[in-house]
């Protein structure tokens, strides 16, 4: 406990932008929150008061930044499941276990245990990858088993001369897709559960680059099937905390599991503003064991939009903002404290509104203001 506000002080390990925006959730719950970072120029470090710098594969660092605390959590899956184990033995409590994240740090382990638990997996294989193209028919899907994440490690093969010389891959059916799907749910330590409307992700590139909440006409019965998906996966699994299970919706209307997040996750961004709960603060009140909290919608629509770092130089993104504000000025905006990159992440934001067509538009203006400037 903080013997100063005498309420627990949650640990996350990793100084991103998941742990930037729990940590604004942690304010209002009068948490301390403590960041172990990797730089003091990570997202998180640049406004969180309690950072400690260190390695999250270090396990004295992490050790270190432990005491103290009444439980740590993950902004990220990187952190391996020996460590966890071995001080999980010396008394810290470190959630999500090792046991449980093993499958968000694994797809050959994600998809053979979901697989053998009876979960709808794509059909895939990690054993010869030419015989199973064969099998299922080209091109397939061919994925490193661990290490990818917004299209890293993701292969597109359209016969076995496309296949990378890497070990450890593993290869699946090329599904046919009507769209993804996302379905958020957190779960306490006493095995409580909520879950968040499902929503529809849309890619490009293989990064994400827009939520829409709710997934526009799924069906009532696909979208209670995939909650209840996310529920069972996330109690079979000893889960603590957020769990995101990204769905592939096939042409005939199935729902595919295709991975697993167990940390707050970028599909359900949107809930700061579009829901009664955030993910963030839902994540905090899971791990302290506290009653979850209402998941409902705070407007009919709602759409989040990343934004994406662009070429270098051009207009500096405070005057971006000056402009955003003005042209969408019930835009809300989160920027990440990233140092800016050709596509990658430095932000997001949400729009609210009655109409989803509508709050597209408006989000991905104001999206586009942000990575390239005024946009007439």
């Amino acid at each position: 406990m903080d013997s100063r506000t005498g309420l627990p002080v949650v640990g996350m390990v990793g100084g991103g932008q998941l742990a930037r925006m729990t940590h604004q959730a942690a304010i209002a719950l009068g948490q301390s929150l403590r960041v172990l970072a990797v730089s003091a120029d990570d997202g998180a470090a640049l406004v969180a008061a309690d950072v400690v710098i260190g390695r999250h594969d270090d396990i004295d660092a992490v050790r270190a930044f432990a005491k103290g605390c009444d439980v740590v959590t993950f902004d990220h899956e990187h952190v391996p499941g020996d460590l966890i184990r071995t001080l999980a033995a010396e008394g810290v409590t470190l959630l999500p276990g090792a046991d449980a994240l093993r499958y968000a740090q694994n797809k050959r382990d994600m998809r053979a245990h979901l697989a053998e638990l009876g979960f709808p997996v794509p059909r895939w294989t990690a054993g010869d990858l030419q015989q199973f193209g064969d099998e299922v028919g080209w091109p397939i899907i061919v994925k490193t088993a661990t290490g990818g994440y917004d299209g890293r490690g993701v292969f597109v093969a359209h016969s076995v001369a496309d296949i990378p010389d890497v070990e450890g891959l593993i290869g699946e059916e090329r599904v046919q897709l009507r769209r993804e799907l996302a379905a958020v749910v957190a779960r306490s330590p006493l095995g409580q559960v909520a879950a968040y409307p499902v929503v529809e992700t849309v890619q490009r590139d293989g990064i994400c680059v827009e939520v829409l909440a709710p997934a526009p006409g799924l069906d009532e019965d696909v979208a209670v099937e995939a909650q209840r998906l996310a529920i069972d996966i996330a109690t079979r699994l000893g889960v603590v905390g957020v769990l995101a299970v990204e769905l592939f919706e096939t042409t005939t209307g199935k729902i595919l599991v295709n991975e697993l997040a167990m940390r707050p996750h970028n599909s359900a961004h949107w809930t700061i503003e579009g829901a009664r709960t955030s993910q963030f603060e839902q994540h905090l009140r899971a791990v302290l064991d506290y009653p979850m909290g209402d998941t409902r919608l705070t407007a009919p629509a709602v759409v989040m939009a990343n934004v994406l770092g662009g070429a270098p130089g051009g207009m500096a993104i405070d005057e971006r903002l000056h402009h955003l504000f003005a042209e969408e000025p019930g835009a809300k905006v989160h920027l990440y404290g990233k140092q800016v990159r050709p596509g990658r992440k430095i932000g997001h934001v949400t729009v609210l509104g009655d109409d989803m067509e509508d709050c597209r538009r408006r989000a991905a203006r104001a999206a586009r203001i942000l990575e390239e400037g005024y946009v007439h």
